[in-house]
């Protein structure tokens, strides 16, 4: 074969390759996953997402995975907005929470029909953290990464105080320093809690010479809290009654709010918005090392790497004889306009299965899948070796409360601010002087004009 011959075969086995590639490309079902509504768009966790996509890929031969990273999580709902109007939204959003999420609230896709498909095992969840994500009949997301509810409590301040520490076991109980038992609920919390708020003289809240305006010591905060979760801690409600449409402040609700005024405005062991934002309590309540217990999230173990005290966690105390803890949850969801609802829902569980670990690790999240649980416990017991009862993180899972203190309502945006406010009145330099009944009726009154103006 001459060698001008020779060439013209190679060229047309050359043109030949060129055009089978891109048919051989074409075949793989390109999922797209957009980051950054919730957490994510840090340097070390951009590496290790761009990890998980690079080891997905190379999984298997049948989907190709790419990732859309937003510059930061505050762009990201105008970035996801942009690509949702251009008809090129992405299949999966994640991890995102339910503020997050709610920014786009009706535009998730079921994903009852998919866990059917696949037998997806929902029941290695607790029911109520499955049930978190139900809408009507709708399942719009799974459990992945959840922050329970707990009460972090300093040691050294109880020991000072000669008082018991709050229980680490079910049923709990209380012991009194007079050696009765009570039962470990709010009203226990407020009689403990004054003891251990102190003022400048030494005197404790309980005190008949105790000075409100001068404290340097509290008993109790709802640590970084809103409105809605404090309620929560009562007992969950909806927003607006699914069966009459109506905005409702339920007793549980008005119950807390009464308990709040009074730790705030009465007993004082509750620190007014003005000492909350003091130098005294620096960094944040519970860290500073003047606030003997604060109920959150475990996710505030993230911000106590200065506190110089002994802590630990408990459970968090009940009402009407239930603990009520509400609980942060992030996770995938998977976009309504999705166009290989299969092939996203693959990716979805690699996400939530092989790569889970690596995920939550970054994200500094605790793992709703049971067997993760306890390597993510070690690190953070490694972390805080004063803390003894890391095993009641598990079961107050149990306890998370439901509906959502984030659920989605008409008008969800202007009615959170709604909840704000009132939280500022409440604990506001003038809230010892609010009708709080009265005050509750127009919250309620508000929040369903903001319902009415937005369904």
């Amino acid at each position: 074969m001459s060698k001008k011959s020779l060439f013209a075969v190679l060229l047309i086995v050359a043109i030949a390759a060129l055009a089978v590639a891109p048919a051989v490309a074409q075949e793989k079902t390109v999922v797209t996953w957009f980051v950054g509504l919730g957490t994510g768009t840090d340097a070390a966790q951009i590496e290790v997402q761009n990890a998980v996509v690079e080891a997905f890929n190379a999984s298997q031969s049948d989907i190709e995975l790419k990732i859309n990273i937003a510059a930061s999580n505050q762009v990201a709902p105008d970035a996801l907005s942009t690509l949702i109007a251009a008809g090129t939204a992405p299949d999966i959003v994640g991890p995102v929470g339910f503020d997050g999420s709610n920014k786009f609230a009706g535009q998730w896709l079921d994903l009852e029909p998919l866990v059917d498909a696949t037998a997806y095992d929902l029941s290695q969840f607790p029911e109520n953290l499955v049930n978190l994500y139900k809408e009507g009949d709708a399942l719009i997301g799974i459990p992945f990464a959840v922050f329970p509810g707990l009460l972090y409590y300093n040691a050294d301040l109880f020991d000072e105080a000669g008082l018991n520490y709050p229980p680490s076991e079910l049923p709990a109980k209380y012991v009194m320093p007079d050696g009765t038992e009570r039962d470990w609920d709010y009203a226990t919390v407020a009689e403990i809690a004054a003891i251990l708020t102190v003022d400048a003289n030494g005197n404790d809240a309980t005190s008949p010479d105790f000075d409100a305006s001068n404290i340097v010591q509290f008993g109790f905060a709802h640590q970084w809290g809103t409105m809605r979760s404090d309620f929560s801690t009562f007992g969950g409600a909806p927003v607006v009654d699914e069966a009459s449409g109506k905005v409702l402040i339920p007793e549980q609700w008005r119950a807390a709010a009464q308990w709040i005024y009074d730790g705030l405005w009465t007993s004082h062991f509750i620190p007014t918005a003005t000492y909350s934002a003091s130098q005294l309590l620096t960094p944040s309540e519970f860290a500073s090392g003047n606030l003997a217990m604060g109920r959150t999230m475990l996710w505030y173990t993230c911000c106590l790497g200065d506190l110089d005290a002994n802590w630990d966690i408990a459970y968090q105390p009940g009402y009407n004889g239930q603990i009520y803890a509400p609980a942060d949850a992030d996770t995938f969801r998977l976009h309504r306009d999705t166009q290989n609802p299969e092939a996203a829902f693959t990716v979805l569980q690699y996400l939530l299965g092989d790569a889970a670990l690596d995920l939550l690790t970054v994200y500094g999240a605790y793992p709703a899948r049971p067997d993760l649980q306890e390597a993510s416990i070690q690190l953070k017991a490694e972390q805080y070796p004063s803390v003894q009862n890391w095993d009641i993180v598990a079961p107050s899972l149990d306890f998370a409360t439901v509906p959502h203190h984030e659920a989605w309502f008409p008008g969800y945006s202007q009615g959170q601010q709604r909840f704000s406010d009132f939280r500022t009145l409440l604990t506001g330099d003038g809230g010892a002087d609010i009708d709080l009944q009265a005050e509750l009726d127009k919250l309620q009154a508000d929040l369903q004009t903001i319902v009415d103006q937005n369904s």
